[in-house]
């Protein structure tokens, strides 16, 4: 005898409040405090800001002082080149550095899951061990490896392969270097899940009607694991556009990144609203790659009904 539907619906209804109530309490509540800070006057104060409105304030009031919203925070973004440059130059080292960090970790994820039973679970761990430590010990150690008398020039001029120095560090090259030894297990799990599914048996067909294994990889193994490509694309792209902390310390003087400039209005310059502006824009700004992965995988799931 089979279990009444009802109960199963209602349990999960349940238990999707669970993800309902995270989103809200850790995604909802700090936009709206962001979004009311951006629409703010600037202020030399503590906060530096003047609200139009406070959350105590009924509906009625909201809408009476709906007019004296300051834009301004949106207008300078707007304006001002400095942040249009910051965006661009953003979106650009974390387009390299999505390619670089796949380039890498297609290989890895496919010798994972084409490894033996009994070499899977050491690549395995070597693929997460940089989560194993602080996300800024490992940050710094770049700074050692990359200076002009740090590692990598002395093993580069005592094998003879250059003369002097190269001048990595402080540059966007040691951005997109940190960016991509940061996120790369973001890349590497998800494309290893989507080829672990993959059935071997496949390969060995195609192999049995004469396709070389290129071909194989091409028209087979590749387009099976492109759903994975696109996570681990997006799970490293996303986060690494507004990334702080590897601009400031391996960038240099003019390494642009809209994460840096935001910490200087905020902190520096003490411009809430224009920082929290500059926030709003960016989530709208990393809307469009989710929006696109969400439409593909809707067209790939409508191909495949």
């Amino acid at each position: 005898m089979s279990a009444p539907v009802a109960p199963r619906k209602s349990l999960s209804r349940k238990v999707l409040l669970i993800p309902l109530a995270w989103m809200l309490v850790f995604f909802a509540a700090p936009f709206a405090i962001v979004a009311k800070i951006s629409i703010s006057q600037s202020a030399l104060a503590q906060p530096p800001y003047e609200p139009v409105f406070n959350w105590a304030d009924s509906v009625a009031e909201w809408l009476s002082r709906a007019g004296q919203f300051s834009f301004e925070s949106y207008r300078t973004l707007i304006g001002d080149s400095l942040y249009f440059d910051a965006y661009l130059s953003s979106l650009w080292i974390a387009a390299i550095s999505t390619i670089a960090a796949l380039l890498i970790a297609y290989p890895f994820a496919l010798s994972i899951s084409r490894a033996s039973s009994r070499w899977r679970p050491v690549l395995f761990v070597l693929a997460v061990a940089p989560f194993w430590t602080s996300f800024l010990i490992r940050v710094y150690a770049w700074i050692a490896i990359l200076k002009d008398e740090g590692f990598l020039n002395h093993a580069l001029m005592a094998l003879g392969i250059v003369s002097e120095p190269l001048h990595i560090f402080a540059t966007d090259t040691a951005v997109v270097v940190g960016i991509v030894y940061s996120y790369l297990p973001f890349m590497v799990l998800p494309i290893y899940v989507a080829l672990e599914k993959q059935d071997v048996a496949l390969i060995e067909a195609a192999a049995d009607l004469g396709a070389s294994p290129w071909r194989a990889f091409r028209q087979i193994t590749l387009p099976l694991s492109l759903p994975g490509v696109l996570t681990g694309c997006l799970l490293v792209f996303i986060p690494a556009v507004g990334e702080f902390v590897i601009p400031d310390l391996l960038g240099g003087s003019d390494t642009l990144m809209i994460g840096r400039t935001m910490w200087v209005e905020f902190f520096d310059n003490r411009d809430w609203p224009t920082a929290a502006a500059a926030a709003i824009l960016l989530l709208a700004v990393l809307l469009l790659p989710l929006h696109l992965y969400d439409r593909l995988q809707r067209n790939a799931e409508g191909s495949h009904a």
